[in-house]
């Protein structure tokens, strides 16, 4: 258990500095999508806001204490911040995809640990995480694609 939950801690990192980073963009996007990439940012931040929740109260469920400090966030994230600037939409779709695809990573190794050690609850509770991250890539790739 404890493998998962250093997994669990790892994650929650990723998307608290995740969740910082959208809403840099959402309030630094500019270009001609802005209207679009504004009103989606704020989408996104609110949601992984409301998982960020989800996987700490899991930790606390299984018996483990979850991260709770931006220092301690920092310390173990795999994403990248955003810097303090204005921000193109090219700039903020590579990003996203980038970190949707980090995120993804982390789910899955997440539900493999947990199949491997029989920690349902906490594989069933990653299934929804992986099928959402697996359609807004499908989606960001999407927009992206001039063909």
């Amino acid at each position: 258990m404890d493998e998962i939950v250093k997994n669990l801690n790892v994650f929650l990192s990723d998307l608290a500095v995740f969740y910082r980073k959208l809403q840099n963009y959402h309030w630094n996007i500019k270009g001609k999508h802005f209207f679009v990439l504004h009103g989606k940012l704020e989408e996104y931040y609110d949601k992984i806001n409301e998982q960020i929740d989800e996987i700490a109260e899991h930790i606390l469920m299984l018996g483990y204490e979850p991260l709770g400090t931006m220092k301690d966030y920092l310390e173990k994230t795999t994403i990248e911040e955003a810097k303090n600037e204005k921000v193109c939409d090219k700039v903020v779709f590579e990003n996203l995809v980038e970190d949707y695809t980090i995120l993804l990573q982390k789910a899955n190794k997440i539900k493999r640990l947990s199949d491997e050690s029989n920690s349902y609850a906490t594989s069933s509770m990653i299934d929804s995480f992986i099928s959402e991250y697996h359609k807004i890539l499908w989606m960001l790739k999407q927009s992206t694609n001039e063909n």
